[in-house]
Protein backbone atom coordinates (compact mmCIF):
# COMPACT_ATOMS: atom_id res chain seq x y z
CA UNK A 1 0.00 0.00 0.00
CA UNK A 2 1.38 3.40 -1.00
CA UNK A 3 1.44 6.12 1.66
CA UNK A 4 -0.07 8.90 -0.48
CA UNK A 5 0.90 11.58 2.04
CA UNK A 6 4.56 10.85 1.26
CA UNK A 7 4.20 11.27 -2.51
CA UNK A 8 1.92 14.31 -2.74
CA UNK A 9 3.60 17.42 -4.17
CA UNK A 10 1.27 19.82 -2.33
CA UNK A 11 -0.25 19.83 1.14
CA UNK A 12 -3.44 21.77 0.29
CA UNK A 13 -5.52 22.80 -2.73
CA UNK A 14 -7.22 26.13 -3.53
CA UNK A 15 -9.78 26.08 -6.36
CA UNK A 16 -10.86 29.32 -8.08
CA UNK A 17 -13.01 30.36 -10.98
CA UNK A 18 -16.13 32.20 -12.03
CA UNK A 19 -19.60 30.85 -11.18
CA UNK A 20 -20.50 27.83 -13.30
CA UNK A 21 -16.87 26.99 -14.07
CA UNK A 22 -17.04 23.80 -11.99
CA UNK A 23 -15.50 24.68 -8.60
CA UNK A 24 -18.17 22.94 -6.51
CA UNK A 25 -18.18 19.89 -8.77
CA UNK A 26 -14.41 19.54 -8.54
CA UNK A 27 -14.43 19.91 -4.75
CA UNK A 28 -17.24 17.36 -4.51
CA UNK A 29 -15.30 14.92 -6.71
CA UNK A 30 -12.10 15.43 -4.70
CA UNK A 31 -13.83 15.00 -1.32
CA UNK A 32 -14.07 11.15 -1.18
CA UNK A 33 -10.47 10.72 -2.33
CA UNK A 34 -8.97 13.36 -0.07
CA UNK A 35 -11.04 12.34 2.97
CA UNK A 36 -9.36 8.91 2.82
CA UNK A 37 -6.07 10.79 3.28
CA UNK A 38 -7.40 12.74 6.26
CA UNK A 39 -7.96 15.99 4.34
CA UNK A 40 -10.72 18.50 5.10
CA UNK A 41 -12.73 20.39 2.47
CA UNK A 42 -14.29 23.84 2.66
CA UNK A 43 -16.56 25.74 0.28
CA UNK A 44 -16.20 29.49 0.77
CA UNK A 45 -19.21 30.09 -1.46
CA UNK A 46 -21.47 27.75 0.49
CA UNK A 47 -20.29 29.22 3.81
CA UNK A 48 -21.02 32.76 2.59
CA UNK A 49 -24.43 31.71 1.23
CA UNK A 50 -25.41 30.21 4.60
CA UNK A 51 -24.16 33.34 6.36
CA UNK A 52 -26.23 35.57 4.04
CA UNK A 53 -29.30 33.44 4.84
CA UNK A 54 -28.64 33.59 8.61
CA UNK A 55 -28.41 37.38 8.63
CA UNK A 56 -31.56 37.70 6.53
CA UNK A 57 -29.88 39.04 3.39
CA UNK A 58 -30.76 36.01 1.25
CA UNK A 59 -33.84 33.78 1.22
CA UNK A 60 -33.12 30.05 1.57
CA UNK A 61 -35.75 29.29 -1.10
CA UNK A 62 -34.13 31.65 -3.64
CA UNK A 63 -32.38 29.43 -6.20
CA UNK A 64 -30.07 32.28 -7.23
CA UNK A 65 -26.87 32.61 -5.31
CA UNK A 66 -26.17 35.53 -3.00
CA UNK A 67 -23.94 38.51 -3.82
CA UNK A 68 -20.87 39.51 -1.83
CA UNK A 69 -22.60 42.83 -1.16
CA UNK A 70 -25.17 40.97 0.97
CA UNK A 71 -22.69 41.41 3.82
CA UNK A 72 -19.90 43.82 4.77
CA UNK A 73 -16.22 43.81 3.87
CA UNK A 74 -15.35 42.35 7.26
CA UNK A 75 -16.97 39.02 6.31
CA UNK A 76 -14.90 38.71 3.12
CA UNK A 77 -11.77 39.65 5.06
CA UNK A 78 -12.64 37.08 7.75
CA UNK A 79 -13.17 34.24 5.26
CA UNK A 80 -10.08 35.09 3.19
CA UNK A 81 -7.83 35.61 6.23
CA UNK A 82 -8.96 32.42 7.97
CA UNK A 83 -8.50 30.36 4.79
CA UNK A 84 -5.05 31.85 4.19
CA UNK A 85 -3.94 31.34 7.80
CA UNK A 86 -5.10 27.73 7.79
CA UNK A 87 -3.47 26.87 4.45
CA UNK A 88 -0.26 28.72 5.35
CA UNK A 89 0.65 25.74 7.53
CA UNK A 90 2.18 23.03 5.28
CA UNK A 91 1.16 20.41 7.87
CA UNK A 92 -2.53 21.18 7.30
CA UNK A 93 -4.29 19.29 4.51
CA UNK A 94 -7.40 20.98 3.18
CA UNK A 95 -9.03 21.64 -0.19
CA UNK A 96 -10.94 24.93 -0.46
CA UNK A 97 -12.98 26.53 -3.18
CA UNK A 98 -14.11 30.09 -3.66
CA UNK A 99 -14.09 32.61 -6.47
CA UNK A 100 -10.66 33.95 -5.45
CA UNK A 101 -9.19 31.18 -3.26
CA UNK A 102 -6.17 30.63 -5.53
CA UNK A 103 -5.34 34.33 -5.68
CA UNK A 104 -5.69 34.43 -1.90
CA UNK A 105 -3.06 31.66 -1.58
CA UNK A 106 -0.50 33.34 -3.87
CA UNK A 107 3.04 32.97 -2.59
CA UNK A 108 2.32 29.68 -0.78
CA UNK A 109 4.26 27.07 -2.81
CA UNK A 110 2.85 24.10 -0.86
CA UNK A 111 -0.72 25.00 -1.94
CA UNK A 112 -1.85 23.74 -5.36
CA UNK A 113 -3.66 26.71 -6.86
CA UNK A 114 -6.20 25.60 -9.49
CA UNK A 115 -8.02 27.97 -11.84
CA UNK A 116 -11.10 26.66 -13.63
CA UNK A 117 -12.09 28.50 -16.78
CA UNK A 118 -15.13 27.93 -18.96
CA UNK A 119 -16.93 29.31 -21.97
CA UNK A 120 -19.69 31.73 -20.93
CA UNK A 121 -22.40 29.81 -22.81
CA UNK A 122 -21.64 26.61 -20.87
CA UNK A 123 -21.42 28.49 -17.56
CA UNK A 124 -24.87 29.96 -18.24
CA UNK A 125 -26.21 26.52 -19.18
CA UNK A 126 -24.85 25.04 -15.95
CA UNK A 127 -26.48 27.81 -13.88
CA UNK A 128 -29.78 27.29 -15.75
CA UNK A 129 -29.73 23.60 -14.83
CA UNK A 130 -28.33 24.00 -11.31
CA UNK A 131 -30.62 26.83 -10.18
CA UNK A 132 -33.65 26.06 -12.40
CA UNK A 133 -33.57 29.50 -14.07
CA UNK A 134 -34.39 30.60 -17.59
CA UNK A 135 -31.45 31.40 -19.88
CA UNK A 136 -32.18 35.13 -19.62
CA UNK A 137 -32.46 34.98 -15.82
CA UNK A 138 -29.17 33.09 -15.60
CA UNK A 139 -27.38 35.55 -17.92
CA UNK A 140 -28.65 38.57 -16.00
CA UNK A 141 -27.93 37.01 -12.60
CA UNK A 142 -24.39 35.97 -13.54
CA UNK A 143 -23.57 39.37 -15.03
CA UNK A 144 -24.95 41.33 -12.07
CA UNK A 145 -23.33 39.03 -9.52
CA UNK A 146 -19.92 39.09 -11.18
CA UNK A 147 -19.93 42.86 -11.67
CA UNK A 148 -21.06 43.50 -8.09
CA UNK A 149 -18.65 41.03 -6.44
CA UNK A 150 -15.63 42.02 -8.52
CA UNK A 151 -16.24 45.72 -7.95
CA UNK A 152 -16.32 45.10 -4.20
CA UNK A 153 -13.19 42.90 -4.17
CA UNK A 154 -11.27 45.26 -6.48
CA UNK A 155 -12.02 48.07 -4.02
CA UNK A 156 -11.04 45.92 -1.04
CA UNK A 157 -7.87 44.34 -2.44
CA UNK A 158 -6.72 46.71 -5.18
CA UNK A 159 -6.63 43.90 -7.75
CA UNK A 160 -8.40 43.95 -11.12
CA UNK A 161 -7.78 40.36 -12.31
CA UNK A 162 -8.07 37.67 -9.64
CA UNK A 163 -7.97 35.02 -12.37
CA UNK A 164 -4.67 35.96 -13.99
CA UNK A 165 -2.99 32.59 -14.72
CA UNK A 166 0.25 33.90 -13.13
CA UNK A 167 -1.31 33.23 -9.71
CA UNK A 168 -2.04 29.56 -10.49
CA UNK A 169 -0.17 26.26 -10.75
CA UNK A 170 -2.83 24.61 -12.91
CA UNK A 171 -5.36 26.16 -15.31
CA UNK A 172 -8.12 23.89 -16.63
CA UNK A 173 -10.73 24.72 -19.25
CA UNK A 174 -13.81 22.83 -18.06
CA UNK A 175 -15.46 23.35 -21.46
CA UNK A 176 -12.74 21.15 -23.00
CA UNK A 177 -12.40 18.81 -20.01
CA UNK A 178 -15.34 17.12 -18.30
CA UNK A 179 -15.60 16.57 -14.54
CA UNK A 180 -13.66 13.26 -14.56
CA UNK A 181 -10.85 14.67 -16.72
CA UNK A 182 -10.68 17.78 -14.52
CA UNK A 183 -10.44 15.61 -11.41
CA UNK A 184 -7.72 13.48 -13.02
CA UNK A 185 -5.69 16.56 -14.02
CA UNK A 186 -5.80 17.89 -10.45
CA UNK A 187 -4.87 14.51 -8.93
CA UNK A 188 -2.02 14.16 -11.40
CA UNK A 189 -0.67 17.63 -10.55
CA UNK A 190 -1.10 16.85 -6.84
CA UNK A 191 1.04 13.74 -7.30
CA UNK A 192 -1.73 11.38 -6.21
CA UNK A 193 -1.01 7.83 -7.35
CA UNK A 194 -3.96 5.63 -8.27
CA UNK A 195 -3.55 2.07 -7.12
Amino acid sequence: MIDQSKVLKYSSIAISGRPGAGRSTLLSNLRPILSQLGWETFSGGEWARQFAIQVGKHRPDDPKHHKATDYGDEIDHKIDLEMRQKLSDPNVHVAVESWIAGWNMRGLPHVLKVLLQCDDALRIDRVVNRDNLSVEEAKTHLQEREETNLKKWERMYGVTDFWDPKYYDLVINTYAHGPKETLDLVLQKLGYITV
